[in-house]
C-alpha cells in the first residue's frame, strides 16, 4: 500500500479514478488524512500526475465522492452520508469548471425580459416594446419596434442559426415571426400570430424548427406553424405595421389550442419534436403530446413556477419558483418524488433558469436578488460561482451558445460572461 502522508493524522484509504484518460493515475489505494479537503487533494493529485504523466503545469480538479462534489473535509462528507470510514473510498476527479469571465454589458433603454443567443448574435426583448440584436462583442446591430406592449420572450427559430429567423411574443396579445439575415440592417416581420386573449409570456420552438408554441395569461397553450412561408398563413391582417413601408402583413391562426392550466403559463420547452413541457403559476408542470394534442403527465408543486428548462442531455427539468429554491425534476421517475434535488443559495425569488447545452450537469440561474449563479447538479449545497454585475433584478438568462452565458434584467443591461472552457 502506498502512503501519501506520513503525519500522525488519522488516515483513510482512497482510490483515485477518472474518466479523463489524460489525467489518469495508478489505480491503487493510497492513505490520506481523514480531514483532507479539495485544496490538499489537488496538491497530492498534481504530484502524482507530475510523476506519471509529466504534465507541464498544475491542473485544478473537482472531486466526486458518493455522487456529489466534495465541498467540506472528506471525513465530514462521509459522515453526512453515514458512510463507513473503514472501507476504501473511491474518489472520482474531473477537471474543474473554470469561472466564467465578465466580457461585456449591453445597455438598453428599458428592462430586458427575454434573451437568446444564436452563434455570435444576442436577441433581446424589452419592456419598451423593442427587440434588439447585438453581437457578443457588444456591437448593437438592430432595433425594431412592431409590438405595442412589453416584448416578454424571444426565440430563434433555428438553434445556432440566426438566418433562420426568430419569433417574439408580447403582452399586446400577439406574436411575430421575423425574417433576418446578419447582412441586413432591419428584420422583416413576416407573420403575426393572433389568437391569444391576454398577454403572452412564453414561447418555445420545436427541435425540428417546424412548429412553435406560445402561452400566457389566458392559460392556453397554442401551437403554430413556424414556417417563414406566407402560404402557411391565414386571414390578411390589414393593419399597416410600422417599419414595413406601409405593407400589409399576414396573420396566422393557431393549429391547435390546448387547455388545462388554470393560471398563466410562464415557460415552454419542447423536450422532443412531439412533447412540450409547460410551467405555470398554477403550481403545475405539464407534459403535452403535441401530435395527439393531449396531456401526457403532470407534476404538482407547492409553489407557483416562474421558469423552467429542459435538458436533452440529462432528460430532466430544472425549475424556479416564487421562493428562493431551484428544483430538479425527473418526470420519468417511478421511485419516490419526481423532485430529485433542491438547490438553495439565492436570497430572493429565482426568476429564471437554463441548462447548459454542452454539459449535462451545469445550469445557470438569475434572481430578484440581482445575482446570476452557475451550478453543478452534483453540488446542491452551493453554486460553483456567483456571476456579479447586475444592479437590479435578473429577469432572464440564456446559455444557448456554449461559449457565452448571458443575462438581462431591470438594470436595463445584458451581461455577457465568457465560458473559459471554450477559448
Amino acid at each position: 500500500m502506498e502512503r501519501m502522508d506520513q503525519s500522525a493524522e488519522a488516515q483513510l484509504q482512497v482510490r483515485f479514478v477518472t474518466k479523463q484518460e489524460t489525467y489518469a493515475v495508478p489505480d491503487v489505494p493510497f492513505s490520506v488524512p481523514q480531514n483532507i479537503d479539495t485544496s490538499r487533494l489537488n496538491k497530492l493529485l498534481n504530484e502524482l500526475l507530475r510523476e506519471n504523466a509529466e504534465l507541464l503545469k498544475p491542473t485544478e480538479f473537482d472531486f466526486l465522492v458518493l455522487g456529489q462534489l466534495l465541498r467540506v473535509p472528506l471525513i465530514e462528507h462521509l459522515q453526512e452520508f453515514n458512510e463507513s470510514i473503514e472501507a476504501t473510498v473511491e474518489i472520482e476527479y474531473v477537471q474543474r469548471t473554470p469561472a466564467p469571465e465578465p466580457e461585456d454589458a449591453l445597455l438598453h433603454d428599458d428592462w430586458i425580459s427575454g434573451i437568446q443567443v444564436a452563434d455570435k448574435w444576442v436577441l433581446t426583448g424589452c419592456y419598451d416594446q423593442t427587440i434588439n440584436i447585438w453581437t457578443t462583442r457588444g456591437k448593437h446591430q438592430v432595433s425594431a419596434r412592431e409590438h405595442t406592449n412589453i416584448v416578454k420572450a424571444v426565440c430563434w427559430l433555428k438553434q445556432g442559426d440566426p438566418s433562420g429567423g426568430f419569433v417574439t411574443v408580447s403582452h399586446d396579445l400577439t406574436g411575430i415571426i421575423w425574417k433576418w439575415e446578419p447582412s441586413e440592417e432591419q428584420p422583416k416581420p413576416v407573420t403575426v400570430l393572433r389568437g391569444h386573449e391576454r398577454g403572452i409570456d412564453a414561447v418555445g420552438v420545436s427541435s425540428n424548427s417546424e412548429r412553435l408554441a406560445t402561452g400566457g395569461w389566458d392559460t392556453y397553450l397554442k401551437l403554430w406553424s413556424a414556417s417563414l412561408d406566407v402560404e402557411d398563413c391565414y386571414e390578411p391582417f390589414h393593419k399597416k405595421i410600422r417599419g414595413v413601408q406601409g405593407k400589409a402583413t399576414i396573420a396566422r391562426t393557431p393549429l391547435h389550442t390546448l387547455k388545462g392550466h388554470k393560471e398563466s403559463i410562464v415557460a415552454i420547452q419542447w423536450s422532443e419534436s412531439d412533447t412540450i413541457c409547460t410551467a405555470s403559476m398554477d403550481h403545475t408542470l405539464k407534459l403535452w403530446d403535441a401530435e395527439l394534442c393531449g396531456l401526457r403527465n403532470e407534476v404538482v408543486a407547492e409553489k407557483a413556477f416562474l421558469g423552467a428548462s429542459w435538458s436533452p442531455l440529462s432528460r430532466t427539468i430544472i425549475t424556479c419558483s416564487a421562493d428562493r429554491h431551484i428544483r430538479l425534476y425527473d418526470p420519468r421517475s417511478t421511485e419516490g418524488s419526481v423532485c430529485k434535488t433542491l438547490f438553495t443559495s439565492h436570497t430572493l425569488w429565482v426568476s429564471a433558469v437554463t441548462w447548459s447545452q454542452h454539459n449535462e450537469h451545469l445550469f445557470m440561474s438569475g434572481s430578484y436578488d440581482e445575482c446570476v449563479k452557475l451550478w453543478d447538479t452534483r453540488c446542491p449545497r452551493a453554486p460553483l460561482y456567483d456571476l456579479s454585475g447586475h444592479e437590479g433584478k435578473v429577469l432572464c438568462v440564456d446559455w444557448s451558445n456554449p461559449k457565452h452565458l448571458v443575462s438581462g434584467g431591470t438594470d436595463n443591461s445584458v451581461h455577457i460572461f465568457k465560458n473559459r472552457q471554450f477559448n
